[in-house]
């Protein structure tokens, strides 16, 4: 077979498989390797019909050019080296390698034992994993060559989505496409967002991912995708016909709609998960590098993930790698951002996290990637996790902080409103020592990961059963209420101060100083019920439901409405902190007698009761904001217009609420209600 072939030495870049000279040439970066191999297979996948000797160059990179040899070639690679677990080699010419710069797979990945480097236990593996595990596929790029909707973080509004669980069941998209990219760019989709003044969809992860074998021994999935096999072929459960430029298709129509794509990214670990785990392509290659391990112990993993295997950005390729990948997503794929989950790990170093890490600012540097949107996950399990406000410019974060003080506020807890109007305004005791500004902090109630906007308001309990682990899964502080019920209830005057308190909770957000991020489902109260950790719930647990009473929903409308507002006040998108002196912006705390707010009103152990006004002065643009956290009405004093204009009630969380708009009359403000009044501004309202 090899006789049909004409083979060179090869180029060292670009690392993967690249179609050049009638041919393809192939380098893979395997220092520690006494050899390594190219293996050509057949259209099926199934046989192997070449197996040729690499070259080695300079750098421990390995190259080969094979030729007539086209895109749609079926590959791996072999790696022969030493096979000391103890000392970190993994060397094993008998495991198929995944190419880590393939851009494209062929067939299934199946459990087995075929995979692991040990079989029995401390006896070298002889078995030949091929037959399970997908082949790497040449697939020569493509640069993406359509117009971006660039929006500025000013104006953006993130819905956060799974690719699959949003559009599974919704009925005006065809079948073929539910589930699929296609699905999150079919017009029905699309008009939806549209409907709500959605700009951006942060997508769970969409790298190539695989279950876990514990979740697939229980009958269970990975839905989630935080289990990356590889980082640059998207996942082809998300294909309708097995053609990657499908994801292509779906950033094309979506920013034709001038909506963003923002991916959801785990540069942390990967699914050879374990210091046991299988050896499917990094840790076959040169698993030291790729892989942080004890100092003088090469065999024990660093485990910051919780998952076993922590991805070592400090060495070069590992680095290379990462940023390689994401201008790969950029520049090819035409996305616009990324959302990088555990990100305090890609600023980790063996001397703890720096702000100054390597990737950092290699990122900073890029010409390519400084300037897409950047968003930071700011935690992680280990040293020194917790790195919030820690980001350099111009990453913005995660907010966990406003996510769980505004969850106690309408919890209806006391001693927290100080903390609160600081969330309100961009919490700038978290980012303003840094010179960054309300803008950097990505404000959310509720995410995938967690309860549902309608469980946070249904559940005070997690109800996790269904995970197969005792319910011992999920975070148990939840800052959640049940309002009188735990669960499903058909009492109308329950359901009604739930769907009040899901109101309360996106007007907070959507009105509150920074960018403001969606999860799916929360426009149309989409429950899991009660379960907090639905990541391996590939079910109905998680699928939106689309049913015609979430159909153009009150929530969706309230939304639309709350977003109009924010997008008709400046101060909303001021990239700085306002304060005393701002020459266009003023900002008043009013007492629920209309009178300025002291420092003692501050430290009212017992304040449920947060009114202020928001003043521009250049636009003769005013907005007041009144929010009840108690579970009583308050008779309220509404403080005078600030301009020539008196003040209008826009929106409010009550049903069919109404004010008199006589300055001088006590307004009644319902229980655990919110309430916008504007002046000068057009009504926003649907009535």
């Amino acid at each position: 077979m090899s006789n049909q072939f004409d083979v060179a030495p090869g180029n060292v870049e670009p690392l993967g498989s690249s179609v050049i000279n009638n041919g393809v040439n192939f380098a893979l970066y395997a220092p520690g390797a006494s050899q390594a191999y190219v293996c050509l297979f057949d259209k099926s996948g199934h046989s192997e019909i070449l197996k040729m000797a690499m070259n080695i160059n300079e750098g421990g990179i390995w190259s080969i050019h094979i030729s007539p040899l086209s895109a749609g070639a079926l590959y791996g690679f072999r790696v022969e080296g030493e096979y000391n677990p103890k000392n970190g080699q993994l060397f094993n010419e008998n495991k198929l390698l995944i190419d880590p710069y393939a851009k494209d797979l062929f067939g299934e990945f199946t459990w087995s034992e075929r995979h692991y480097g040990q079989m029995p236990i401390g006896t070298k593996s002889t078995v030949n994993n091929a037959i399970d595990i997908p082949k790497s596929k040449v697939a020569p790029p493509t640069l993406y060559a359509h117009k971006k909707p660039n929006h500025r973080w000013s104006n953006t509004v993130i819905y956060e989505c799974h690719v699959k669980g949003t559009t599974c069941r919704h009925p005006k998209i065809p079948k073929s496409l539910q589930g699929k990219f296609l699905g999150l760019s079919h017009p029905s989709f699309i008009e939806h967002l549209q409907s709500f003044g959605i700009t951006a969809v942060e997508l769970l992860p969409v790298h190539s991912f695989i279950s876990e074998q514990f979740l697939t021994g229980k009958g269970l999935q990975n839905y989630w995708g935080y289990n990356t096999l590889n980082f640059f072929t998207p996942h082809k459960d998300y294909l309708v016909n097995d053609d990657i430029n499908e994801f292509k298709q779906m950033v094309r129509e979506l920013h034709a709609a001038d909506i963003e794509v923002i991916l959801d990214v785990v540069y942390n670990h990967t699914a050879e998960a374990g210091a046991d785990g299988p050896i499917l392509s990094l840790r076959g290659f040169d698993n030291l590098a790729y892989y942080r391990t004890v100092e003088g112990q090469p065999n024990v993993y660093i485990n910051d993930t919780g998952c076993g295997n922590t991805i070592n950005i400090d060495h070069p390729k590992t680095l290379q790698l990462v940023l390689d990948s994401l201008r790969y997503w950029v520049e090819v794929m035409g996305v616009d951002g990324f959302r990088f989950d555990l990100a305090t790990i890609l600023g980790r170093s063996k001397a703890g996290f720096s702000s100054a890490h390597t990737f950092l600012q290699a990122v900073a540097q890029d010409p390519v990637l400084n300037k897409v949107k950047l968003i930071s996950e700011p935690w992680d399990i280990g040293p020194g996790g917790y790195q919030l406000g820690a980001f350099p410019p111009p990453w913005r974060e995660w907010n966990d902080q406003y996510r769980d003080v505004i969850r106690r506020f309408w919890q209806s807890e006391t001693g927290i409103i100080a903390n609160v109007a600081k969330r309100l305004h961009g919490s700038f005791d978290i980012f303003e020592h840094s010179q960054r500004g309300p803008l950097n902090s990505i404000n959310f109630i509720t995410s995938h990961d967690g309860f549902t906007l309608a469980d946070l308001v249904s559940y005070e309990e997690k109800h996790n059963e269904a995970n197969g682990e005792q319910n011992r899964d999920g975070h148990s502080a939840n800052h959640s209420f049940n309002c009188g019920v735990e669960g499903f209830t058909s009492d109308s005057k329950i359901n009604a101060l739930r769907l009040q308190q899901q109101k309360n909770f996106l007007l907070t957000l959507i009105l509150s100083k920074g960018v403001p991020m969606i999860a799916a489902g929360s426009e149309m109260a989409h429950s899991q019920g009660g379960n907090n950790n639905a990541y391996c719930q590939n079910n109905r647990t998680s699928w939106l439901a689309w049913k015609d009473s979430q159909l153009n929903h009150s929530l969706t409308r309230f939304i639309d409405d709350a977003l109009k507002i924010r997008r008709a006040h400046s101060a909303f998108k001021h990239s700085v902190f306002l304060d005393d002196i701002d020459e266009r912006f003023t900002v008043k705390w009013f007492t629920e007698q209309g009178k300025t707010m002291t420092d003692a009103h501050w430290h009212e152990d017992t304040r449920q009761f947060l009114m202020y006004s928001l003043l521009d002065k250049q636009n003769n643009h005013a907005l007041l904001m009144v929010f009840n956290a108690s579970k009583k009405t308050v008779f309220c004093q509404i403080p005078p217009s600030p301009i020539n204009a008196p003040w209008q009630m826009v929106l409010s969380s009550v049903n069919n609420a109404s004010v008199s708009s006589n300055e001088d009359a006590m307004v009644e403000i319902s229980a655990q209600s919110s309430w916008v009044f504007s002046a000068n501004l057009e009504d926003v309202s649907h009535g």
